[in-house]
């Protein structure tokens, strides 16, 4: 008897695991998430499972910013309108998000893929850091914003970048709103907002 419903809950088992493995989701969480999926099946796990099947088929990496979406080139950096100039650097596709999320940048993007740190041997090489220098020439930047987050090796690798780019293009990073420590995916519209309208030359 205990080897069927073993059996019989193996699958629903298995989703659970995997979805205790997503961020900000544990064991409680996942069983909670996937029992709400099962009794809304037709609402919710059917065209989520479609969905997730055609994501999984279809994302890719822009190959000029490195953001996440359907096409070779993302849309941000396929219009024109947004070719003004300025260009924010950040860590992650999820900081890049969380800046459009707040709709206060109108530029171009690039995503570093991590940060800088000599225990994880991450160096330039390892970041799209040679990447960024090459669109800075060929785009015709006028300013990097640097929108690093708050951390020892964001502030470190934000350095590295001035030190590269000095005297070739505006620096300027985000200033008020971000605390020490802070991850940009974390902070609310209106710190972000702030944060880049109160943006400070760095040389």
């Amino acid at each position: 008897m205990g080897d069927a419903r073993l059996s019989s809950t193996r699958d629903i088992d298995a989703l659970i695991d995997l979805m205790a493995r997503l961020p900000g989701l544990g064991p409680r969480s996942a069983r909670r998430a996937v029992l709400h999926l099962i009794r809304k099946r037709a609402l919710l796990l059917i065209p989520l499972a479609d969905m997730m099947q055609r994501v999984a088929a279809t994302a890719r990496e822009c190959l000029n910013c490195a953001n996440i979406g359907t096409t070779d080139i993302c849309d941000i950096c396929a219009a024109e309108k947004r070719a003004n100039g300025e260009l924010c650097v950040v860590e992650d596709v999820a900081d890049l998000w969380a800046m459009e999320r707040s709709g206060v940048f109108k530029g171009r993007y690039h995503v570093l893929g991590g940060t800088l740190s000599a225990l994880d041997a991450i160096g330039p090489q390892e970041l799209r850091i040679p990447r960024l220098i090459e669109r800075v020439d060929i785009e015709e930047i006028t300013e990097v914003i640097l929108a690093l987050n708050a951390t020892i090796d964001g502030q470190t690798t934000a350095h590295y970048i001035a030190d590269q780019l000095d005297g070739r293009v505006r620096l300027t990073s985000l200033a008020q709103g971000v605390p020490i420590g802070g991850e940009l995916d974390y902070l609310d519209d209106g710190t972000i907002t702030a944060a880049m309208r109160s943006r400070k030359s760095l040389l």
